[in-house]
Formats: C-alpha cells, structure tokens, sequence
C-alpha cells in the first residue's frame, strides 16, 4: 500500500497545539445552502438580504422598500458616503434617528453595539459584513452604536436611507474614538 492510499487521521487537538501559533480557529460566517449564519442579534437591528437582479445592460440591486416591512418609519434623507480603503468611520449614535445602511460599492464591516440600559441585548455587540457582491440592507435604531470600516482595496461608497432628516443647527449626531474603551473592539488597521 502506498503512502497515498492510506487512511490519514484528522489531527487531534494536541496535534493542532503543536503547529498553531496561538492563531484563532475561523468561525462560521455561512451554512451549506449559502444563507448567512447568524451573528448575534441585537433587539431592534433588522438585515434584509438583497438579490441582484442581472440584466442585459448590467445589474439592478433594490435598496429599500416599504413593503419589506422592515421598520414603519419613514425615509427623510438618502446620503452615500464614500470611504477610502482601510477608512473607519466609528464609533457614531444617534438619540432619535434610525439608520438604513446599503453599501453601494466596495466592501464594509458594520459594527455594532448595544448600549441601550433597558434593551434586552444590552452589551451585546455584533458584526456584519455589507459588499456589492452580496447586498443587505442593515436598519440600525436610536441608541446602537457603530462603526463602519472599508475593507475592500477600492474606495467603498456607503448609503443612508435615515427616517429623521439631519439637523444641521442641533445635530442628532453623538460621537467615540475609534478605539474608543467603552466599547468592546477594535478595529484592524491597514498597512
């Protein structure tokens, strides 16, 4: 029997020890149908996995529409932001103004986390990945916090569909640093 031919054993966790470099294990980001295993929820966020439709001129992506149910609020403004490879836009939140994030182009990392003190999530802090390739639209509500990172190589475009207009004279708008201690991540930063 050659080498080949023989029956090769899964390496046991001291077998891993041995060659791990005090490297962290992968966790799941999808199941076998394709369908995105779940982050964790926090109370009130609602994601909306969204299709490309393929045409003959290109690609049409909705980015919102009402009777997906996700919120009943109404949309005010619609603003894109475009962030530049490796950009961190974070920590931000808002007193009374919902977020609709979609990312029109490139590739961003949302992060979010709940400090809401009487949200039954209170604490709880979630990932969510947004790319042309596989558009979502993420509602995030008053209180949560979050941060966005463009993590493709091109500049990523960011759009906002938010239910309260902003208010230029008394900004709805309350920031943290990026590396911020209250909140319980860090984002990587690009050579």
């Amino acid at each position: 029997m050659h080498m080949k031919d023989q029956p090769q054993e899964e390496p046991s966790t001291t077998d891993v020890a041995e060659w791990n470099f005090s490297g962290t294990k992968d966790i799941q980001t999808t199941h076998a149908n394709w369908n995105l295993a779940a982050t964790p929820h926090i109370h009130g966020v609602e994601i909306k996995q969204i299709t490309n439709v393929l045409t003959d001129d290109g690609t049409l992506t909705e980015i919102y529409r009402k009777d997906w149910q996700l919120d009943e609020l109404p949309v005010a403004q619609v603003f894109q932001k475009i962030m530049s490879p490796g950009g961190i836009s974070a920590w931000h939140a808002h007193n009374k103004a919902t977020d609709r994030l979609f990312c029109g182009y490139g590739r961003i990392k949302v992060v979010l986390y709940d400090a809401r003190k009487q949200s039954p999530t209170e604490g709880q802090l979630s990932v969510h990945r947004l790319a042309l390739e596989r558009p979502a639209l993420l509602v995030i509500p008053p209180g949560v916090w979050h941060g966005v990172q463009a993590v493709s190589d091109t500049p990523a475009i960011v759009i906002n569909a938010v239910d309260i207009a902003y208010d230029y004279e008394d900004p709805d708008h309350w920031r943290l640093p990026s590396d911020s201690p209250q909140i319980p991540y860090q984002f990587a930063r690009r050579r």
